[in-house]
């Protein structure tokens, strides 16, 4: 019999090797924060390009005011569940200006990102029921399809005649079956296949939530989301996203125009069983709402920076994803070669996201930017000197005879 504790052992050996060849990325510490795009980390100024920060708006002065001024007057938690404690006058706002906003008639919020998927897909699913997900679906959809009970299903990513084949073989299930894709995939940035999902979704009648995380206030003429851009908002039974990229907080919501939504709370055991947001995290995420329906310009900005880092770096033959994106991941070879080229541009003074096996969908290792913009023209040329600067330096191991970084 092992001890309860003994399976931790391969996880402590993988983290001191970490730590042997590189600074370990859990104890990288953020200081001091300068701005949305600035901060000392151990010790040093850093420009953060790895933060979801996408519009800029964590400094916004009017998100600031409104947050102070909320905990001011309501003080800084509500110490419980909206069941057991009430709702604030301020929860409920918030709902109504998101169902506004979507032009959807219900929303709930939950306190976060994670627990929104959680809570919204174990309420709308049980035993019985079937959850068609996109392989490369974030974690919080897979742990929410636990959760549920209800039978899962793994469809290639973005493959719809894939999604087209398994829906087939449930026949009269198909009424009974959820379809799970995200906006903008949060590893690789790029868009779902979404008005093609639509259309199949409607042809055998399946119902269909997307996860808008990533693509909230970066795609579509209003900044709904990828369901915008795609003219398929009709054909989203449900969209499901978060406060902590665009809208500079914390939290999450759900919004549609199925009565039932409303009534999910009443079994969804994340919104039942958690401490609602506090008064400052709402009110600072109505101003920042507020700020994306009113400035289109941050979005321009947004992109401007998305195409210009995406087109330098490819230039400099990294592997990208499919497209430009605010999320910009470059693969690289082996964990070693990865692990190297992170700390290289933390001694160039840039911060980005790490990823290594096993979180990468594809198993790979990646080096993962996201813009905001916020990020100036001299912050984006800095980004692509310091690759284009740690790529030289560690050519004779990243680079193969052509100069392009192996795969």
């Amino acid at each position: 019999m092992t001890d309860l504790l003994e399976k931790f052992r391969p996880l402590a050996e993988a983290r001191e090797a970490l730590t042997q060849s590189s600074q370990d990325p859990f104890r990288v510490i953020i200081e001091r924060i300068l701005s949305p795009t600035e901060a000392i980390v151990n010790g040093h100024p850093m420009i953060l390009a790895g933060t979801n920060n996408y519009l800029g708006l964590t400094f916004d002065p009017q998100c600031i005011q409104a947050a102070v001024q909320a905990v001011q007057e309501q003080g800084t938690g509500t110490t419980g569940s909206r069941m057991a404690n009430g709702s604030f006058s301020g929860h409920l706002a918030l709902e109504h200006e998101l169902a506004e906003f979507f032009g959807r008639r219900w929303c709930n919020v939950f306190s976060t990102g994670y627990q929104a998927n959680l809570g919204v897909i174990a309420a709308l699913t049980g035993q019985g029921d079937v959850i068609l997900i996109d392989a490369d679906c974030h974690a919080s959809i897979y742990d929410g399809c636990r959760m549920s009970g209800a039978e899962v299903i793994r469809f290639r990513h973005n493959d719809v005649a894939d999604l087209c084949k398994r829906l087939a073989r449930l026949g009269k299930r198909c009424a009974n079956t959820l379809i799970i894709v995200e906006g903008l995939y949060s590893m690789f940035g790029d868009r779902a296949a979404l008005r093609e999902i639509a259309i199949t979704k409607r042809e055998y009648g399946a119902y269909l939530l997307v996860d808008e995380a990533h693509s909230l206030g970066v795609l579509g003429e209003r900044g709904r989301g990828l369901a915008e851009e795609a003219g398929v908002e009709d054909s989203v039974d449900f969209v499901v996203g978060t406060f902590s990229k665009s809208l500079g907080a914390i939290g999450g919501y759900c919004v549609s125009d199925h009565p039932e939504v409303d009534l999910a709370r009443y079994v969804s055991r994340p919104y039942i069983f958690t401490a609602s947001p506090c008064p400052s995290i709402v009110a600072s995420t109505r101003a920042a709402l507020q700020k994306l329906r009113t400035e289109p310009a941050l979005r321009v900005r947004l992109w401007d920076n998305a195409r210009r880092l995406y087109d330098e770096l490819k230039g400099l033959g990294f592997r990208l994803g499919p497209e430009p994106s605010p999320i910009i991941a470059a693969r690289l070879g082996q964990k070693d070669e990865t692990i190297a080229f992170w700390n290289g541009l933390l001694d160039q003074g840039v911060y980005v996201n790490m990823i290594l096996p096993p979180a990468a969908p594809d198993g790979s290792s990646l080096l993962r930017c996201s813009v905001s913009a916020a990020h100036t023209p001299d912050q984006i040329n800095r980004i692509c000197r310091a690759f284009a600067s740690v790529k030289a330096a560690l050519s004779s191991d990243l680079t193969d005879c052509h100069g392009a970084i192996r795969s």
